[in-house]
Parts: C-alpha cells; structure tokens; sequence
C-alpha cells in the first residue's frame, strides 16, 4: 500500500503546512504558517513551536512576552495531558485512561470531555471521541496502514459509542473494555479556546495558527479583518480562497491530510465514520467551519464531513451557532450565508459558489 500523495508530502515535510493557512499578516501578503521568531514591529511577540502533533505559530500584539511564552507552556501542558500514546510522566491522563480503563483526570481533560460528549450527543455520534480503535485498526496510529476485514470491523464495533464513555466530576471510566477515547478532533480547538483565554486582556489582536485551526483573536493592527485562507484539496500548500473575519476561531478538516492507497487502489481517509469503522467516501474534500468556540469549530469540521453535504446543511439550520464552507469532488463550494459575504475565491479557482440560506 502507498501513502497518498498528499498525505506523502505533508509528511516528509513533517506537517509544517498547515490545512488552514494565514493570509495577510502583512499588508496583503500570503504569510506562511512557520511565523518564526522575532519582528521589527516593537508591538508584536511571534513565536513558534512543535506541539499536539503539529506546528504551531503565532503573532501577538500590545502583548508582553510572558504572554507568549504562557500560550507555549499551556498549549505542551495540554499536549501531555491528552497524550494517547505517552507512557511517561505523571499527567498523562487520557494514556492512563485507555490503559486502565478508569481514571481521574485535570480540570483541562474533565473540561474537554465534558464538551466532546456534548457535541458527541450533539452530532447523533457523527463526532464519536471512542473511535480510537477504528483509527488504531486501520494503522492510522502505526502508519502501517491496512484494510481491516468486514469480521474485525464487527468486532471492534462495540467498542466505539460515545455513550458508553461515563464521566462523573473528574473521573472518566468506559463501560467495556478495550474502548479508548481519543480527543485528536476537538483538542486543538480547546486549544484555541484556552489561549483566547490567555490573551484576554493581554493582547489587542493575535493571530494563532494551531495547525489548520485558526483563532483571529480581534482586528488586524489596522483595524482591518484577518484574512484565513482556505487549502486547495489538491495542493495542501496553497489556498483556494479567504475569509475575511474577526474575533473567530476556524477550522478544517480534508480527507486528503491524512490517507493511503490501498491495495484494491481506493484512496482512504483517516475521517472514520464511527458507526460503520469504513473512512468515509462521500464526495467531500474538505469542511471548513467557523464560529465563536473552537471546541465547536474543530469537531463540527470532522462531524459534518461524516454526515455528508445534505446531513451537514441540515444540522446547519437546526443550530445557526456555527458557519461553515464545504469543498466538493465536483469542484462546487457550498457556503453559508453568515460567511458568504466574506468568502473569496483565489485567482485561477473555478469553484462554483452556493450560499446556503
């Protein structure tokens, strides 16, 4: 089996692109996630760091470099504590939790829980936060990627339901055993959530790049709105559009960041549809959603693209708390009307628009 191509690439450049990238950090210019360090602006702390699997970069203004260096140290914190697979330390509490099936965890993971199942419930399992064994089985974790027999996916089926996942205070104990819960679609939008958190009354304006989740934390120095770029699904390392926003945390997910070829020489995709275990195939590339949690934003991306374009629309009018823009195989883009307005294409993009009232 083989790597997708897209997947192949982002990979060997160790995810240093990210899905979402940050346009007009200066001026009018496409400003690449790697941020680095230091500025010729006095007013503007920069910095950026490896965490939560992925490159993270940021630009603060009218904020003092403890701020900067407080989002570092909290965002690694969390990045240990929702750990699946570090077996070091004293607060690796999700890795103890998958382990022992019982444990007690931080305010932070008790926090986090407590939303994922909310949107779990939410999102009728389209998030499922126990489809870590899914993920596991077809060598997502491994990267000895695999099509798992009809009879094993039946087996592990049991195993993944959110509602067996029971939470009491700070305590989180599963039902059965050998489930395992996984925060990977939610945890950078918590995240983002913490450091606006953090920059409340530290910072006038920042822009945070959480590897393809975005908060634009005010108004650029200007007093214009940030520009976000959305990833062009065949060209990961360039955009397809922007959206003008403010005050927003954005998120994506594509099927094509993480796949491979199978031997039968379909292309799947780690988005799992937690009710089957088969990764999902329906036509979308990407969900890009937008709105005031980032939490929200960063699950709803991989829930609405399990539920596919019209199960996606449906949710949208049912809860109005959220905006999104959905890519699709045809070449259509399918944007809501809260961001429609603040949605361009880029040059030499064909896309055909459609708001969704």
């Amino acid at each position: 089996m083989n790597i997708c191509a897209g997947f192949r690439k982002r990979y060997k450049m160790k995810k240093l692109t990210s899905i979402i990238v940050v346009a007009a950090l200066f001026a009018s210019a496409l400003c690449a996630c790697s941020l680095g360090k230091g500025s010729s602006d006095p007013d503007e702390k920069s910095l950026s760091f490896e965490a939560m699997d992925t490159f993270i970069s940021a630009k603060l203004y009218g904020a003092e470099q403890e701020t900067a260096d407080k989002i570092e140290s909290e965002i690694k914190r969390l990045d240990s504590e929702l750990s699946v697979v570090n077996a070091e330390g004293e607060n690796n509490y999700v890795y103890r939790l998958n382990r022992d099936s019982s444990a007690k965890v931080s305010d932070d993971v008790a926090e986090l829980a407590r939303q994922s199942l909310e949107l779990c419930e939410s999102t009728n399992g389209a998030l499922d936060v126990t489809v870590y064994p899914f993920i596991e089985e077809w060598g997502f974790v491994s990267k000895d990627y695999k099509i798992p027999s009809k009879s094993r996916l039946a087996q592990l089926l049991p195993l993944v339901d959110y509602r067996n996942a029971v939470q009491s205070g700070s305590k989180l104990s599963f039902k059965k055993d050998g489930m395992k819960l996984d925060f990977g679609a939610v945890a950078k939008g918590y995240a983002a959530d913490m450091v606006r958190g953090i920059l409340k009354d530290k910072a006038s304006s920042a822009i945070v790049n959480l590897g393809g989740t975005v908060l634009a934390y005010g108004k650029k120095p200007d007093g214009s709105q940030w520009r976000v770029g959305v990833a062009d699904p065949d060209n990961s390392a360039s955009y397809m559009g922007t959206l003008s926003c403010a005050d927003k945390i954005i998120a994506t997910s594509g099927s094509y960041e993480r796949c491979f070829t199978g031997d039968d020489g379909k292309t799947y995709s780690h988005i799992i549809d937690p009710k089957t275990g088969i990764p999902v195939d329906n036509g979308i590339l990407s969900v890009t959603v937008i709105s005031n949690s980032g939490a929200r934003s960063d699950a709803l991306s991989t829930a609405l693209f399990v539920m596919g374009k019209d199960g996606a629309e449906k949710y949208y009018r049912e809860n109005k708390n959220f905006d999104f823009i959905i890519l699709t195989a045809d070449k259509k883009a399918y944007v809501t009307a809260g961001v429609y307005d603040d949605f361009k294409l880029a040059d030499g993009y064909d896309y055909e628009i459609f708001k969704v009232e």
